[in-house]
């Protein structure tokens, strides 16, 4: 995938000496739960909806709330899987983008990079989602693949869904008719492994999951 061919232009963002009036009609008028704030082509970072909508200081800019911007962007060179990360860590449904010298693009919307992700091999083609977790410090790639391998499985995938402060989660894709034997071997190698999902379920959660957060965001 290259997100260069995602990125939506023609949405609007925010200068510092735009009044919280402006700002809260342009949320009306582009109803997304965070838009950017650019001098030029420089991020300064994105305001939030909610954050927004809650003041009624409507004369004051957008310059007096500097405070209150988050600082999350996507870059033009990341995976569908690193944007995934971005908009579940930063509960988002749209994505500022950067190019290699710090210029902003234009905006990736959820609801379009969701429906490129389901419709790539990695979801589409049969097989058993696990979900594992580790000590940050105790896991490899290679580990994983030769776990799988050596119970006779075949690996079609593998991404870190989630690093926390001591230990990180893991999603693997495989191809397999001995799923319980591979599931005890993780275990064997102390992975906890967090969910087992054939092809089928894992779409309908990821789904659910999209649904659920667009119906948050929309709040």
């Amino acid at each position: 995938m290259n997100i260069l061919d995602y990125i939506q232009t023609d949405l609007e963002s925010f200068h510092p000496d735009d009044s919280i009036r402006v700002a809260k009609e342009l949320f009306q008028k582009q109803p997304f739960s965070h838009i950017a704030v650019l001098v030029e082509k420089k991020l300064l970072g994105v305001i939030s909806k909610n954050d927004l909508v809650a003041l009624d200081q409507n004369s004051k800019k957008i310059s007096d709330l500097m405070y209150m911007l988050s600082s999350f962007h996507a870059n033009d060179t990341d995976s569908f899987l690193e944007l995934l990360h971005l908009f579940a860590t930063n509960e988002t449904d749209t994505l500022p983008v950067l190019n290699k010298s710090k210029e902003f693009l234009g905006y990736l919307d959820l609801s379009e990079v969701l429906s490129l992700f389901s419709a790539t091999d990695f979801l589409r083609q049969e097989g058993v989602f696990l979900d594992l977790e580790k000590e940050s410090s105790g896991y490899s790639m290679t580990e994983i693949a030769q776990i799988i391998e050596t119970n006779k499985g075949k690996l079609l995938g593998v991404f870190v869904s989630k690093t926390k402060e001591n230990t990180t989660e893991i999603t693997v894709k495989i191809d397999t008719k001995n799923a319980d034997e591979i599931i005890q071997s993780f275990r064997r190698y102390d992975y906890t492994v967090r969910s087992s999902l054939r092809n089928d379920s894992y779409l309908e959660d990821l789904e659910n999951r999209s649904n659920y957060l667009q119906k948050y965001l929309t709040l």
